[in-house]
């Protein structure tokens, strides 16, 4: 069975992955609603209703009182 020569430390495997970051989240507004949200996600405005790309999805649940 294969095996390393020798064993790379933690310290040196850090090092070498310092560069593996998250990117930071682009932020878009909409120009429909106003909202900010990330890109290629759906968002929902002030009254719940769903939106993506500017267009609505889903409505807004409309609760009765009665």
């Amino acid at each position: 069975m294969a095996h390393p020569k020798s064993r790379i430390s933690k310290q040196r495997k850090h090092k070498r992955r310092t560069h593996h970051k998250a990117a930071i989240p682009q932020i878009a507004t909409c120009s429909t609603t106003g909202e900010r949200h990330v890109y290629h996600h759906t968002y929902y405005d002030s009254e719940g209703n769903m939106y993506y790309r500017g267009k609505i999805l889903k409505k807004a649940a409309v609760e009765d009182e009665g």
